[in-house]
């Protein structure tokens, strides 16, 4: 039996992930994408002749994450790459103080006196050897329930972390998450606390680079090519329609756009009521106010900063450290971010004003920095996924894979079933829902 391609939407990561891991089972493969390019929400675009991520983004564990297991196993880690990011610290009291990528660290980390380093490890040890089970049973509890019992020098040091890993306060990040992240980075479970980033520059090369290797084993990647609505009867998939209202034939699509912007791709009442709520609830955001800035000179040889204490940049990214190729020879690329509420990220003059802030912040650790500004462009976003770390909205309370009543539709992406943040989860729920989908083209084609 010849069979019908596995429909795809979205060409983001998780999209391009879970069309790549089939295409290496030699399963047939289109995706469609709406935006001219691919990438979603890691897009990276030209200005001023630099390169301009949306967002900070690196590739938290670099060789044990999800999305370097899915380059291996497609081969694809071998056409990208991969620079490490660890040059990381601390600025407090106008000293830099090196970022501990170890529990062995803390005991050497100078920020914080010897007494807060002991609070320190008394939390972060168990938590390093803790288990999955374990951490599960943290996933609704607020990291901030634990931080807020500590001193002032141990919760900056939370602080920070939850910048870098999450973008996002402890107040918003789950205890059973951090905690996943913490054993993760154990050294002692083969775990790591690096960084990796595309030393050709611009994060969304690695998608460029699962996209072709699709199309090198005959996919498609439909780009400008949104689909309008998914259509089934009988309980089962039967293929997607296109905005120009054309109807593409599948009996395997698979959703990596948000679980709840798919609820609106059905026909209402086909999916359960219980399902259209659990969808629904997902739709919660962070959002962040980021300004890029190029200079004329260097002005830290360092690749990321986190300032601490009453400071609006919570993070300074020193990205041309991390790969030159972002900008032209002479200049230098920076961005600076912070977390904020939604209502602030919406409007123009509030967004003005936290850049302003910004800048003075930079300032008051590098003075002259305003003096080498060339150019500078603030930008707030809106669709910083909260899912992936809200405490009671993590791991497996997320969206399913799959849902009963439609066969053949898959979902996947950083709203549904997976662990870590931002590419990292959404190559992971890629990664988790691969034998399902796999499985059921193998049973279309009638393959034991």
């Amino acid at each position: 039996m010849a069979v019908k391609p596995a429909v795809i939407i979205g060409a983001g990561v998780s999209g391009l992930c879970a069309g790549a891991l089939l295409a290496r089972d030699g399963y047939p493969v289109a995706i469609y994408e709406k935006d001219g390019r691919v990438g979603g929400r890691t897009a990276s675009a030209p200005y001023k002749n630099h390169t301009l991520d949306n967002g900070f983004h690196i590739m938290p564990f670099y060789k044990k994450s999800a999305l370097y297991d899915i380059l291996q196993k497609t081969g694809t880690h071998n056409s990208v790459s991969l620079v490490t990011v660890s040059d990381i610290a601390f600025h407090s009291n106008g000293s830099f103080h090196l970022y501990p990528t170890g529990i062995s660290d803390i005991i050497k980390f100078t920020m914080v006196p010897f007494r807060s380093r002991l609070s320190l490890l008394r939390l972060l040890l168990p938590m390093a050897f803790s288990t999955m089970k374990g951490a599960e049973a943290l996933d609704s509890v607020p990291l901030s329930s634990v931080t807020s019992r500590l001193d002032s020098h141990a919760r900056a040091f939370f602080d920070a972390v939850c910048m870098l890993a999450f973008a996002d306060v402890p107040g918003r990040v789950s205890l059973g998450e951090f905690v996943r992240t913490i054993m993760r980075a154990n050294p002692f479970r083969g775990g790591t606390s690096r960084f990796a980033y595309p030393g050709g520059g611009g994060y969304d090369s690695i998608c460029g680079a699962l996209a072709s290797y699709i199309t090198g084993r005959g996919g498609k990647v439909h780009l400008s090519g949104a689909v309008r609505s998914i259509r089934a009867s009988d309980g089962a998939v039967d293929g997607v329609i296109d905005a120009s209202g054309n109807f593409i034939e599948s009996d395997c699509v698979v959703v990596s756009v948000p679980a709840y912007q798919a609820a609106n791709l059905l026909e209402r009442g086909v999916l359960e009521k219980e399902t259209v709520s659990r969808m629904k609830r997902l739709n919660d955001t962070t959002s962040v106010v980021e300004v890029h800035y190029a200079t004329n000179r260097r002005i830290d040889k360092r690749q990321i900063v986190f300032p601490v204490g009453e400071h609006t940049a919570k993070g300074i990214f020193f990205t041309s450290n991390i790969s030159p190729n972002l900008c032209p020879p002479g200049e230098h690329q920076i961005i600076s971010g912070a977390p904020v509420d939604a209502g602030t990220a919406g409007s123009g003059s509030a967004v003005r004003r936290i850049a302003e802030e910004m800048r003075r912040d930079i300032e008051s650790i590098y003075p002259g920095f305003a003096d080498r500004i060339v150019w500078e462009r603030p930008r707030a976003w809106q669709m910083v996924e909260a899912v992936v770390k809200k405490p009671g909205m993590v791991w497996r309370s997320k969206m399913p894979h799959s849902i009963p009543e439609i066969r053949g539709l898959f979902f996947v992406g950083d709203s549904t079933i997976s662990y870590g943040i931002g590419t990292d989860s959404a190559a992971h729920s890629a990664l988790l829902c691969h034998p399902m989908v796999a499985g059921h083209m193998r049973a279309r084609a009638g393959a034991p």
